[in-house]
Formats: structure tokens, C-alpha cells, sequence
């Protein structure tokens, strides 16, 4: 009822609403506005932070998030952490993943929602023994409903009531904001397991796509995501659309978040070579001379191995060095700075006893 109700709102009223009688730009702009604090309280609170343990945040940012996932509507905090860590252990198992892409893009996207599937652990929670000790994701899960309702109800009537548009306020910011806010987060279990590159893994359905990105605040990099899962960041490179990674980054500079999980940097080159050399070998295979390229290329391979591991060890060693020069100067700063102080600190003492020698003898002279 919910998905098929709030669908039909979508795809029939909103449209109407707009030719007769149109949505301001303060009631697109909200909308838009909604729709980004809907989907990374999903990607930067449910998934990354909660689900994933990528980073730890400040409680502050965590009743952002928890207001927001009901806002999103996609069950608690707890119960979809929960779901999601049971996809990533047993992805593409369908007896075992909760929306295994191996079923298809229907039950996947939506579909495994629509009944009551795997009801015998509905409720189990023994995965996410953590969660259960973390104060605000239990509080969240406790009032859910009431949440969903002041959220997805409160929020609009309020923007209407500011704006003198309620019902377009409803439509906009209520209906078509949640069926898209649910539909953008569905594509990463559907399409971001059927539609995309496979540039890391190959060892499950996930794939990297740089549009669903765009339409999921950067959870688009699937497939990057499910070999490196304890990453905070999904998009690596500094060009790729991540802004869930770059709410993440930003808040570290405040306070707001900090212990930053990053997969190191030659388990990424390495994942990326391997799967170049199988798709490769899977290329010269039908060759007549396969067999003599193929031990030619792993041969490659394992040279770029060696040096990829000398590379990145004197990086290591260099950081480290530079890590260490710099602890020096800044003790050799300390001990300077000391020093000074020490320095300034004498010759105020001389000051102040050669002013009270100066009183003092002139002060005796008087008697003496």
C-alpha cells in the first residue's frame, strides 16, 4: 500500500499539480533539499557509519542522521544495518542475501519488501550486537513509527504552513521526494549489481557506476565498495562523485567525525592488476600460442607485484621518516620556545631585582 499508493501520487497528482497549478522554486529548491538530507542520512549514517563502522561520529551528527533515515523511510537504523550486513556476508546467495541480485532486478529493487521473506529472521538482531549498545541508533529504533510519521507528515505541513502552500508542500517535499528518495537508494541493490564495470572484484554480481552515483550521493562505486567495505570513501579518486565522502572529510575538520577508515592504497592496485590479468588471460585463451602469453603475462604481473611492493614500502618508510622529522622540529620548536621562555623569564627576574636594588638604596640612604 505504502509503495504502490505514494508511486501513484508521484507519477499522476505531482504532474497534474505542476500544469495546473505549478510548484514555486522555494518548493523545488525545499524538495531537492529533502531528498539530499533523506539520502545521506542513508548512505553517511545507515550505511557508512552504522552499518559499515567506517568512521565514528559525534553524537550530534548521529541525531542528524537518525531524524533523517525516518525522514527516508526505510525502516530503522538498527533493522536495515542489520539487512545490509547479511547482504555483504552472503551477497548474491539467494537463499541467505536479503535482496540477491540473482533473483533479478525486481526482487532486488523492490520486490524482496513486498512479502514476508526469510521471516525467521525478521527479528534477529545477533549481528548487530553493537548497534544495540549505541543510545541513539535504540532510541531511533524504539519510536520509529512515531518518527516516520512527524518526518514524513510534520516536515511538509510545516514548510506549508511557512510557505502557504500545504498541499503542494504534500506532494512535493512529502510524496515525490520520499518515491524518489526510496527508488535512488533501490538502484544500489539492483542495477549497481547488473549495470556497470567490475575494474576491483569479479567474485560477486556489484558494479561501479559513475550515473547512479550522481543519482546516490557516490554509493554508485559498488563495486569498489564490496571488496573494500571498510572504507568511508566509495568514490577513491578526487573526481569521481562521492559527496557522502566529502560530508565525511568535512565534518573530520570540525570534530564531528574522525577515526577516517582508508583501505591502504597498494590493496587497491593489486585488486585492480589482478582483475586486468584474468580479464587478459580470458582474452588469449582461444589463441593458438595461449598457453606460452599467458605465463608471459603472469610473469608481468608478478614483476609488478615486486615492485609494486618495493614502491610502496619506501613510501612507508619515507612517511614514516618524515613523520618522525617532523615530531623532531616540533620538539626542537617546544625546546626552543622553552629556552626562549627560560630566556625572557631571567631577564624579567634581573629587571625586577635591579628596580627594587635601585628603591632599595634609595630608600637605606635615607637612614643611614
Amino acid at each position: 500500500m505504502l509503495f504502490s499508493l505514494t508511486f501513484l501520487i508521484a507519477a499522476l497528482a505531482v504532474p497534474y499539480y505542476a500544469i495546473t497549478v505549478g510548484f514555486s522554486w522555494l518548493e523545488i529548491t525545499l524538495t531537492i533539499l529533502a531528498l539530499g538530507y533523506c539520502g545521506m542520512s542513508i548512505t553517511a549514517g545507515y550505511h557508512r557509519l552504522w552499518a559499515h563502522k567506517t568512521y565514528d561520529a559525534h553524537p550530534l551528527l548521529q541525531w542528524f542522521f537518525a531524524i533523517g533515515g525516518a525522514f527516508a523511510l526505510q525502516n530503522s537504523a538498527l533493522h536495515w544495518s542489520s539487512d545490509h550486513r547479511i547482504h555483504h556476508k552472503f551477497v548474491d546467495e539467494n537463499d541467505k542475501d536479503p535482496y540477491s541480485a540473482k533473483r533479478g532486478f525486481w526482487f532486488s529493487h523492490i520486490g524482496w519488501m513486498l512479502r514476508e521473506y526469510q521471516k525467521q529472521q525478521y527479528d534477529d538482531y545477533s549481528n548487530v550486537r553493537d548497534l544495540q549498545k549505541n543510545p541513539i541508533v535504540m532510541w531511533q529504533h524504539k519510536h520509529y513509527l512515531a518518527l516516520t510519521v512527524a518526518t514524513n507528515v510534520g516536515i511538509p505541513l510545516f514548510l506549508g504552513f511557512l510557505t502557504d502552500s500545504y498541499l503542494g508542500m504534500l506532494l512535493s517535499v512529502g510524496v515525490l521526494r520520499l518515491v524518489l528518495s526510496h527508488h535512488f537508494t533501490f538502484f544500489i541493490n539492483s542495477l549497481a549489481h547488473i549495470w556497470g564495470s567490475q575494474p576491483y572484484t569479479d567474485q560477486n554480481s556489484a558494479r561501479d557506476n559513475g550515473i547512479l552515483a550522481f543519482l546516490t550521493y557516490g554509493e554508485g562505486y559498488h563495486n569498489f565498495h564490496h571488496i573494500f567495505e571498510y572504507d568511508y570513501r566509495n568514490g577513491i579518486r578526487w573526481w569521481q562523485f562521492d559527496p557522502t565522502k566529502w560530508l565525511i572529510k568535512s565534518c573530520s575538520w570540525i570534530g564531528l567525525t574522525q577515526n577516517l577508515k582508508v583501505c591502504p592504497e597498494d590493496r587497491i592496485v593489486k585488486a585492480k592488476a589482478l582483475m586486468q590479468l584474468k580479464r587478459a588471460q580470458a582474452k588469449v585463451s582461444a589463441l593458438p600460442d595461449a598457453e606460452l602469453l599467458m605465463q608471459k603475462m603472469e610473469q608481468e604481473y608478478n614483476l609488478l607485484l615486486d615492485k609494486m611492493q618495493a614502491y610502496y614500502e619506501i613510501q612507508k618508510q619515507l612517511l614514516q621518516q618524515k613523520k618522525q622529522q617532523l615530531q623532531q622540529k616540533k620538539e626542537q620548536l617546544m625546546q626552543q620556545y622553552n629556552d626562549y621562555d627560560a630566556r625572557q623569564h631571567y631577564q624579567q627576574m634581573k629587571l625586577n631585582f635591579q628596580l627594587q636594588q635601585r628603591h632599595w638604596q634609595q630608600f637605606i640612604t635615607q637612614y643611614a
